[in-house]
């Protein structure tokens, strides 16, 4: 974990579940992170959790659909710390429903958020991996898009449109910016909370309590992708329930 030790970090949806493990794991082990969400009240706590333990941290309010808040987080970072490592790219929604009920309003949310948010938050940091010549991109993608099932048909389609994104740029990248996507499964997070369908709300939350995984597993899989030499690209993690379909 030597390798994690002053490298800095900027992380989406940092205020609760996966993103706000990952901020803190990071810490941990020595590295500088840059929180970003839209509830700053929660980011505020977690950066005194981790400054009340030795660790280095900031955050700034962002809405991931606001491509000018990405910049704004990669900026801070560069500011603060001089340079940023990593790019965490973790923001994401859900919104569950047969494709013939016709959830215009929730396809666009998980649009806006899950594919253009994670773009938005890769054209933030590029510019600065390239000045810098070296850089890291995680995007938090999921198991949805490995496991094709009904009523996660545009949830999934955004999940795997990251993927291949990121393989497009894996190919063209000459390996200055390396790029991992991490894919979990079920994971205790309040991540069904946004879900509208109550039936669908209903069964993850129950699928939740029974098999799910700490966010620390999900930690865990970015300090190892991090704590790679600069020559080892970690391509995808696949990261779930050992009870998980």
């Amino acid at each position: 974990m030597q390798n994690i030790k002053g490298k800095v970090v900027a992380i989406t949806g940092a205020s609760s579940g996966m993103g706000k493990a990952i901020a803190i794991e990071l810490s941990k082990n020595g590295a500088k992170v840059v929180l970003g969400a839209r509830r700053t009240e929660k980011l505020q706590v977690i950066v005194e959790e981790i400054k009340s333990k030795g660790g280095e941290a900031t955050f700034v309010q962002i809405d991931v659909k606001n491509k000018a808040d990405l910049v704004q987080l990669v900026n801070t970072a560069v500011e603060q710390y001089g340079k940023l490592d990593v790019m965490v790219n973790n923001a994401g929604v859900s919104q569950l429903s047969r494709i013939d009920e016709l959830d215009i309003d929730g396809w666009e949310e998980m649009i806006d958020i899950n594919l253009k948010g994670v773009l938005y938050g890769m054209a933030a940091a590029i510019p600065v991996f390239k000045q810098q010549q070296f850089g890291h991109i995680i995007n938090i993608i999921s198991t949805s898009g490995i496991k094709i099932v009904p009523m996660q048909g545009v949830y999934a389609g955004t999940k795997n449109a990251v993927r291949t994104i990121a393989e497009t740029f894996r190919q063209e990248s000459n390996g200055t910016i390396r790029i991992t996507g991490i894919s979990p499964g079920f994971v205790k997070t309040d991540f069904a909370d946004n879900i509208k369908n109550e039936e669908m709300k209903t069964a993850i939350q129950k699928g939740m309590e029974q098999i799910a995984i700490n966010p620390i597993a999900i930690a865990n899989a970015v300090i190892y992708a991090v704590s790679q030499p600069d020559d080892v690209e970690i391509g995808e993690i696949v990261i779930r329930p050992s009870k998980q379909n």
